[in-house]
C-alpha cells in the first residue's frame, strides 16, 4: 500500500471553508491593510512636519517615494525567496521587519528627514514582499471553487487601512503627536503576527519540496478533519508523488511563460497606474468641478471610496461565477466608459446632484473593484514553483506604474511638480482619456488571458507546463 500526494490536493480542493481558512484570510487581510495604512499615513505626517521642518520639494518627494521604490524591490526579492524557502518564513519575517522599521520612526530626530527616507524604504521593502507572499499562501490553502472570491476578499478590506490612517491622523494626533501615529501602525502588525503563528506552511509548497507528512498535517489543520492518509496504521506506508514535477527554477525562467508574464505584468501596470492617477486627483477635481471647499469634497469622496469597497466585494464573487476573463473584460470596459461619460458631464446635475460625482462613484466601482481580480489572478497564472516570484514581479511592475503616474499627470496638466501636480479642470479631458485607454488595454489583456475559474492549482500547472514544452519544441 502507498499514500499518494494527489489525495492531499483532492482533500484540499473538495473542502468546505473552515475556521482555519478564516484565520489564513484574516492574517493576510491584516497584513495588506497595514501596507495601505502606512502608505496613507505618511502623507498626513508630512502635512504635520513640512512647515516646522522647512521641508523642500526634494525632501518631501523623497519621503513620499521611498516606500514605493522599496516595495518594488521587496515584491520581486521576497517573492523569489518565498518560492525557495517557503511562504511561512517570509510571511513572518516581513511583518516583523516592517513592524520594527515602523516603530523606529517613532524616534525620528527633529528635522532629520533623511532618517525617515531610509526607514520608509525598508518599510516599503517589507510590505512589498508581504503582499506577494500573502496572496499565494491564501490561494494555496483555498478550495478551487472558492479561490477567486477568497483572493478578492483579501483585497476588499485593504481600503480600511487608508480609512484607519485618516481617522488616526484626525483624532489621535492631537494626543499622541505625529510620531505616535507610527506606533498605531504596530497594532495591525501585532494582530497579524499573532494569527500567523497558528498558520502552517502551504501544503502545496510542502508537497513540491517532498515534505509529505508536514503537508498532510497542514491539510488536516485547514480542513479541521483527520483524514485516512494520516492514520497511524498508514504511517509506515510510502508516499508517492503522482503530481506533475515542480523543480526549483531561477527567477529568469519567468520568461518561459510569456502569456502569464504579459497578462499579469500588463494588467498590474494598467490597474495600479490607472487607480493611483485617478485617486491622486479625485478629491481636488471634485472640489473644482462642483464648486465646493476641499473639506466638503473630501466628505463626498467618502461615498466614492464606498463605491470601490462595494466593487471589490462584488467582483470577488463574480470572478468565481462568470470567470476571470469575463470579469476582467467587464471591469476594464466599465471603467473606461465611466471615465468618458464623466468627461462630458462635468457641468450636469440631476435633481441637484452632480452627474460628475455619480460618475466618480461608478469609476471607483470598476477601477478600485479591479483589485479584487488583478491581484489574485496574478498569482494564479504562474506554476507552483514560480507563484510568489511571478506575483512579486507583476506587483513590482505595477508599482513602477504608480511611480511614473504623477509624471504623466504633470505632463497633461502642464505642471513642473512631478510628485503631486495641482489639479486643473482643463486637464480632465486628456487625463481621463488617457486613463480610459489604460483600462481598455486591461480589458484586451484579459480577453487573451488564461481562464483559471474552477481549476485546481495542479490543473493550471499542467497547462502551463504543456505550453512551455510546446514553445520549447518550436524553438
Amino acid at each position: 500500500m502507498a499514500r499518494y500526494t494527489s489525495e492531499l490536493i483532492t482533500t484540499l480542493d473538495s473542502s468546505r471553508l473552515t475556521g482555519n481558512h478564516v484565520r489564513v484570510i484574516s492574517a493576510a487581510v491584516l497584513g495588506d491593510m497595514l501596507e495601505f495604512f502606512d502608505l496613507a499615513l505618511i502623507s498626513f505626517v508630512i502635512a504635520f512636519i513640512a512647515v516646522p521642518w522647512g521641508l523642500t520639494y526634494t525632501a518631501s518627494a523623497s519621503i513620499l517615494l521611498a516606500a514605493g521604490f522599496g516595495s518594488i524591490i521587496g515584491a520581486i526579492l521576497f517573492g523569489n525567496i518565498a518560492d525557495r524557502v517557503g511562504r511561512r518564513p517570509i510571511f513572518m519575517f516581513t511583518i516583523i521587519f516592517s513592524g520594527v522599521m515602523t516603530g523606529l520612526m517613532f524616534f525620528t530626530p527633529e528635522g532629520n528627514w533623511i532618517y525617515l527616507v531610509v526607514l520608509r524604504f525598508f518599510v516599503g521593502l517589507a510590505l512589498g514582499g508581504l503582499y506577494c507572499v500573502d496572496m499565494p499562501l491564501v490561494q494555496e490553502f483555498a478550495p478551487a471553487k472558492y479561490r477567486g472570491r477568497v483572493g478578492g476578499i483579501v483585497t476588499a478590506f485593504i481600503p480600511i487601512g487608508t480609512l484607519l490612517a485618516s481617522t488616526s491622523a484626525a483624532y489621535l494626533s492631537p494626543y499622541i503627536g505625529w510620531r505616535g501615529l507610527f506606533l498605531v501602525g504596530l497594532i495591525p502588525a501585532f494582530l497579524a503576527l499573532l494569527i500567523r503563528v497558528w498558520v502552517p506552511e502551504s501544503p502545496r509548497w510542502l508537497i513540491n519540496n517532498q515534505k509529505y507528512d508536514e503537508a498532510a498535517t497542514a491539510v488536516d489543520w485547514v480542513t479541521e478533519e483527520h483524514h485516512d492518509f494520516r492514520d497511524v496504521k498508514r504511517k509506515d506506508e510510502e508516499w508517492i508523488d503522482d503530481l506533475p514535477p515542480q523543480p526549483h527554477v531561477k527567477l529568469s525562467e519567468l520568461f518561459q511563460y510569456p502569456r502569464s508574464l504579459i497578462t499579469s505584468w500588463g494588467t498590474n501596470i494598467c490597474q495600479q497606474t490607472g487607480y493611483s492617477l485617478f485617486t491622486m486627483w479625485g478629491p481636488a477635481l471634485l472640489a473644482l468641478v462642483i464648486g465646493r471647499t476641499p473639506a466638503e469634497a473630501a466628505k463626498l469622496f467618502i461615498v466614492v471610496t464606498l463605491g470601490g469597497f462595494i466593487g471589490r466585494w462584488f467582483w470577488s464573487f463574480m470572478s468565481d461565477h462568470i470567470g476571470r476573463r469575463s470579469t476582467g473584460i467587464i471591469l476594464g470596459i466599465g471603467a473606461a466608459l465611466m471615465l468618458i461619460f464623466a468627461i462630458f458631464n462635468t457641468g450636469n446635475y440631476i435633481g441637484g446632484i452632480s452627474v460628475f460625482w455619480l460618475c466618480m462613484i461608478g469609476i471607483y466601482f470598476f477601477a478600485d473593484g479591479g483589485y479584487a481580480l488583478v491581484g489574485p489572478y496574478s498569482s494564479e497564472v504562474w506554476p507552483s514553483n514560480l507563484r510568489a516570484s511571478g506575483m512579486g514581479s507583476a506587483y513590482g511592475m505595477g508599482g513602477i506604474g504608480k511611480l511614473v503616474g504623477p509624471v504623466i499627470v504633470a505632463f497633461f496638466a502642464g505642471s513642473s511638480n512631478l510628485v503631486s501636480p495641482a489639479a486643473t479642470t482643463d486637464a480632465i479631458t486628456p487625463v481621463y482619456t488617457f486613463l480610459a485607454v489604460l483600462f481598455v488595454i486591461q480589458a484586451v489583456l484579459f480577453f487573451y488571458a488564461r481562464e483559471t475559474k474552477g481549476k485546481s492549482m495542479e490543473d493550471i500547472d499542467g497547462e502551463l507546463e504543456a505550453e512551455r514544452m510546446q514553445a520549447s519544441a518550436r524553438v
